[in-house]
């Protein structure tokens, strides 16, 4: 799989996906500095990525309001201290590849203890 990770996202979930066998970049990396979101969401839809975000609002803004088109993104919600170790996000992670793997075009948000779905209208 594709994937593309947001400037806010754990940069160290990039070599974790690689050694899983997938191709990330990075927008701070790849890149200019402080793209916007509506261009980072088009980057990731040209590319045909799936954007991993640490970013609450604006993408499902984006999606859900301003109907931009979108290969899948995946939003972190990190709301407690352990959330935000690597060692839980890449567990979250391998899950969600592995249970969702048919449903990776949707908007899903990622919790410590919940996956959620958001299906466009």
């Amino acid at each position: 799989m594709k994937f593309l990770l947001d400037q806010n996202a754990d940069r160290r979930l990039v070599a974790y996906l690689r050694t899983l066998g997938h191709d990330v970049i990075i927008i701070s990396k790849d890149y200019p500095h402080g793209l916007p979101d509506k261009e980072i969401l088009t980057i990731a839809f040209n590319e045909k990525r799936i954007l991993i975000t640490y970013d609450k609002g604006d993408f499902g803004e984006l999606i859900f309001r301003q109907h931009c088109p979108h290969n899948g993104v995946i939003l972190f919600r990190l709301l407690t201290q352990e959330d935000v170790l690597i060692e839980n996000q890449t567990q979250r992670i391998s899950y969600v590849l592995t249970e969702y793997k048919g449903q990776l075009h949707h908007f899903i948000v990622i919790t410590s203890n919940r996956v959620k779905i958001r299906r466009e209208i």
